[in-house]
This record gives C-alpha cells, structure tokens and sequence, in this order.
C-alpha cells in the first residue's frame, strides 16, 4: 500500500452506465477549476452525437451520456483526444461569462454572524466588510441545490472551518462563508458555514427558459450596501434584488 502511486493527471474514468469523469487534480485550485470550465466548454463544442450533458464540478467535468447512440469506448476517445490538444491546467476560461455585481447587507439581524466570523479571521467588522467586498470571486461550480453556486477563492485570510453545529436555517439569497469560499443559497436551507451576508439575488427559477441564473465561470462581487439601501433594492427589483450583469472580455 505504501508504495501505491498517486493517479496521474488529466485522469479519465468511467462513471456508471452513462457516465465518463475527467479530473484535473484531486482537489480544487485556480488552475484546476479553469481547467474543468475550459474543458467542459470544449467537450459542448464536440460535434458528438449522443452526450446529453456536461457539468463541471470543482476541478473535474462529468459527461453524461445516451449509450444508445455512443458507446463508453468512443467517447474515452474522444475525450482523450481532446485531452492532448493543449495544456489544460494553462488555458484561460471560456468565453460568455458574465460579472455580477450584487448589492449586499453585511452583518445586522440579517445576516448574523458576521461578527462571529470577522473575529476568527482575525479583523474588525468593518475590515471584514470591506475584504468581503472588494473580493472579485469565480463561480467554481453549481451544486449541492439548483442554481446555488460555489464561489472562490476568498485567499488564506478566510479559510476558516465550518462551525461545530448547523445553523437551522437561512433564508434565500443568504451569502455564507468558510473555507476560503462562499456559498450563496438558492433557497432556505440548515448550514455549517457563517452568515455573513444577505442579498436578493433570486437564483433558480423552475418555470423559466434558463432556470439558473448563474453559469460556472461567471464572476461576482458583493457590493456593501446599508440595509435600508438593500430593503429598497429588493422592492424595486425583486427577482435579482439589484444585482447588475456585464459581459467579461474574451
């Protein structure tokens, strides 16, 4: 056992009946994470008769396929070739992302712990708003609910451990932290991680044409506001609760 070797990267690996897993690492950094959206992006241009879907996750994309119409052999091929036509761990993200910027109450009663989170990073409430905000993060990946994405990377500062006990409950549009990344909840749900912002982002929407209103690979910020600021935010847009989408230059 100990003289068992590490997998070596890119790894493909067959995942189920219909499934194929292609990994750039075993754990999430910046190069991996571009590495899968650059990838998956790639896979969805393939003129491949038979893939049903792609999903990039942290640092590995999963290809869902009909085995129908494609066989699990073929498609290891392909994505194999695929594979050896660049260095995946150095080419830039997709293009079609977008930057939001989301007006956010930090702290008050809606969003509780950021004291409790500030004082375990070692600052201030106001440095802790003011580094929260001013962080430009990625969206690594959708998961764990629809449309509720995972956001990175917030730096050593932040990497802190999820608390010892869940939170009952928090709302929609609730930002949440730990680990050096964000999650902002798409709808009510118990967690581990801190409360420490509150935005009125409306994230999933079943009966729409595009039901996430995010996509991995886009960028976000979120931007201090006061509550009484982020109250009106809300009443006047209550679907994105004021967040503002530009396209990002390829």
């Amino acid at each position: 056992m100990g003289n068992q070797k590490a997998p070596a990267y890119p790894l493909v690996r067959r995942a189920g009946l219909n499934g194929m897993l292609v990994s750039f690492d075993s754990s999430l950094s910046e190069a991996s994470n571009r590495a899968a959206l650059a990838f998956g992006s790639a896979v969805e241009a393939l003129p491949l008769e038979g893939v049903v879907e792609t999903m990039a996750s942290l640092a590995s994309v999963f290809v869902r396929f009909d085995p129908a119409d494609l066989r699990h052999e073929v498609l290891e091929a392909e994505l194999q070739s695929l594979l050896t036509t660049r260095d995946w761990l150095q080419t830039p993200l997709p293009a079609g992302r977008r930057f939001w910027r989301v007006p956010t109450v930090y702290g008050t009663d809606l969003a509780p712990q950021l004291a409790e989170a500030a004082d375990a990073a070692g600052m201030s409430e106001a440095q802790a708003i003011e580094s929260l905000g001013a962080a430009r993060v990625r969206v690594l990946t959708i998961g764990f609910a629809p449309g509720q994405p995972y956001l990175g990377s917030l730096g050593p500062g932040w990497n802190l451990p999820r608390q010892t006990e869940l939170t009952p409950m928090v709302p929609r549009g609730a930002l949440v932290q730990a680990i050096s990344q964000f999650v902002l909840f798409s709808n009510p749900a118990p967690t581990g991680w801190r409360h420490v912002g509150q935005t009125g982002l409306t994230l999933f929407q079943p009966g729409a044409e595009q039901p996430f209103t995010l996509r991995p690979g886009d960028e976000m910020q979120f931007e201090p506001v006061s509550k009484p600021d982020f109250l009106k935010h809300c009443e006047d847009d209550p679907l994105l609760g004021g967040a503002i989408a530009s396209e990002i230059a390829a």
